[in-house]
C-alpha cells in the first residue's frame, strides 16, 4: 500500500516541478490522498475486499503524462483580447485566421476555410425611432447595420417595391455606433442623440445634416446597458435609464467626457427592476419608467427574482432611493417587454410600446395600479411586429413606431386603436420579411432531434 502511495505521490510531485505551476494545489492534493490512503490501509488492508456498504477505495490507476498545464488566464488577458485596439466593435467583425493543434504531434497548423453557408441579416433592424417635424424627417436606429438612417416623413414604402431607400445614413467605425438605442432629436436644431445599449457606455450626439462615417460632435461618458432617452427642454436636462442594475441617471442636456450626473434615481425602494422605456411631462412634473420585472443583486448568488412588469411614476426630480408616487401593474395591463415610451401632454396619454405582445398600449398618465390600457392598437392589418421604439408627432397628430422584427417605421393617428393599418409605412426589407433578430450570438448550440440551431443572443 505505502509503493502505490509513494508512486502517485511522486507522479504528482514529478508534474509539480515539470509544470512549474500550481504546485501548492497539486502538493497539498497529493499529500491529503496520501494521508486517506495510509489510514484506509493501515486500518483494514487493501486486499479486505469484505463488503462494509460504504464507498472505499478498491484500485488505483495512475495517471497520464500530459506535459505542463495551460493555468487560467488572468481576467485582464480576457478583456484585452476581446476589446480591439482601437475601442472600436467594427475591428472584431475582421476576419482572423483560425487554428488547430494536430493530435499526435501537438503542432499548430492554420484551418481557415471558407463557411458552407452563412446565418446573417443584411437589412437593418430597428430599435428606435424619432420624428423631428422642424425639418419633416424621420430618424430610425439600425442596430444590425451600427447606423442611424434618416427618412423623409412623407415616406411611404409601395406595396412591390423591397425598400425606401433613406435620405442621409450615419454609418462606420468613426460615429461608435453599435448596439444603440434611445433616439431623441433637438426640437430647435435638429441635433441626433442615441445611447449606447450593450457593448459601449456612452450617449453620443450628431448634428443634423451629419451623413456617412463621422465622429459624432459630442460624447458622454455613462454607465453600463443605456436604453432610452429623453429630455426636460425647459430646464437642459437629459434622462438616461439604465436596464441593470436598474437606475435613471440625469445629466446636463450639454453634458460630455466624464461629466457626472446632476442626480440619479435607484435604489431597494425605487421599484426600478431592469428599467427600460422613459418618458416624462415638464408641466406635470412627473417621470414615468418601464420595468421588465428582472432582479437581482449581482454581488449576492442566487438573488435573482421576477417580478411582474410595471410602469413606475415619480416626481420629475425625483434622486436616489426614492419609491414611486405610483405604479402601472397587474395582467389587466398586458404589459410585456415594454419598450420605449412617449406622453402626448395634450392629451394626457402615455403611448407603450409593447414587444412581446406585437401592439402599442395607451395608459392615461394618472392611472395606477392594475388597470387595462385605455386602447390597444394590435392586429395583423397594424404591421406592428415586435415594436421596440415609439415617438409622437404633436404637431401632425401622429404616432410613429419602429418594428424590430419587419424593419420598418409605421405611422397612425394619435387615436388609432384596434386592428387599424398605418397611414404610412417606410420598409427598409422586403414586405412580409422578418428579421432574423439577431442581438449580439455569441454561442451556437445544434439540436439534432429537431435539425434546428439554438442561438442565444
Amino acid at each position: 500500500m505505502s509503493q502505490v502511495v509513494d508512486t502517485l505521490l511522486n507522479l504528482q510531485l514529478d508534474t509539480a516541478v515539470q509544470s512549474g505551476k500550481n504546485a501548492n494545489g497539486v502538493l497539498f492534493f497529493a499529500v491529503a490522498l496520501a494521508a486517506a490512503l495510509g489510514s484506509v490501509a493501515s486500518n483494514r488492508g487493501l486486499e479486505d475486499r469484505t463488503s462494509t456498504g460504504n464507498a472505499r477505495l478498491v484500485s488505483i490507476e495512475e495517471l497520464p503524462d500530459t506535459g505542463e498545464m495551460c493555468p487560467p488566464e488572468p481576467q485582464s488577458a480576457l478583456t484585452d483580447r476581446s476589446t480591439p485596439a482601437n475601442d472600436s466593435l467594427f475591428a472584431t467583425f475582421e476576419e482572423t485566421a483560425a487554428h488547430a493543434a494536430g493530435e499526435g504531434s501537438g503542432d499548430t497548423a492554420e484551418v481557415t476555410r471558407p463557411p458552407v453557408r452563412t446565418i446573417r441579416d443584411t437589412y437593418p433592424i430597428y430599435s428606435s425611432i424619432a420624428v423631428d417635424p422642424q425639418f419633416n424627417e424621420v430618424i430610425l436606429q439600425d442596430t444590425n447595420l451600427f447606423g442611424i438612417k434618416v427618412f423623409n416623413r412623407l415616406d411611404n414604402t409601395p406595396a412591390d417595391a423591397e425598400f425606401t431607400k433613406p435620405k442621409r445614413v450615419i454609418e462606420g467605425s468613426k460615429t461608435d455606433l453599435e448596439y444603440n438605442n434611445g433616439l431623441y432629436v433637438d426640437p430647435q436644431n435638429g441635433d441626433i442623440y442615441s445611447v449606447a445599449s450593450d457593448t459601449a457606455d456612452n450617449m453620443i450626439v450628431f448634428s443634423h445634416g451629419a451623413q456617412g462615417d463621422v465622429a459624432p460632435m459630442r460624447k458622454l461618458k455613462t454607465p453600463h446597458r443605456n436604453f432610452a432617452t429623453a429630455v426636460d427642454e425647459q430646464r437642459g436636462e437629459v434622462f438616461i435609464t439604465i436596464q441593470y442594475p436598474p437606475k435613471v441617471v440625469v445629466y446636463r442636456k450639454q453634458a460630455s467626457e466624464n461629466e457626472k450626473p446632476l442626480r440619479v434615481l435607484e435604489g431597494e425602494h425605487t421599484g426600478l427592476y431592469d428599467a427600460h422605456g422613459v418618458a416624462i411631462d415638464v408641466q406635470k412634473k412627473l417621470l414615468f419608467v418601464s420595468n421588465w420585472g428582472n432582479a437581482s443583486d449581482y454581488k449576492v448568488a442566487g438573488s435573482g427574482k421576477f417580478y411582474p412588469p410595471s410602469i413606475t411614476v415619480y416626481p420629475l426630480d425625483a434622486n436616489g432611493d426614492e419609491a414611486p408616487l405610483r405604479v402601472i401593474q397587474g395582467h389587466k395591463t398586458q404589459l410585456d417587454w415594454a419598450g420605449g415610451m412617449a406622453l402626448d401632454p395634450e392629451r394626457g396619454e402615455l403611448y407603450v410600446s409593447n414587444d412581446l405582445g406585437h401592439s402599442i398600449l395607451v395608459f392615461r398618465e394618472n392611472d395606477n395600479g392594475n388597470v387595462s390600457p385605455a386602447r390597444t392598437l394590435k392586429g395583423p392589418k397594424t404591421g406592428l411586429k415586435n415594436p421596440t421604439g415609439v415617438a409622437i408627432d404633436v404637431k401632425n397628430k401622429e404616432l410613429w413606431v419602429s418594428n424590430l422584427g419587419n424593419s420598418s417605421a409605421t405611422c397612425y393617428s394619435l387615436t388609432a386603436s384596434g386592428n387599424t393599418p398605418p397611414r404610412r409605412t417606410i420598409r427598409s426589407a422586403p414586405a412580409g420579411r422578418s428579421s432574423v433578430k439577431f442581438g449580439k450570438p455569441q454561442s451556437v448550440a445544434y439540436d439534432s432531434k429537431r435539425e434546428e440551431l439554438l442561438v442565444p443572443n
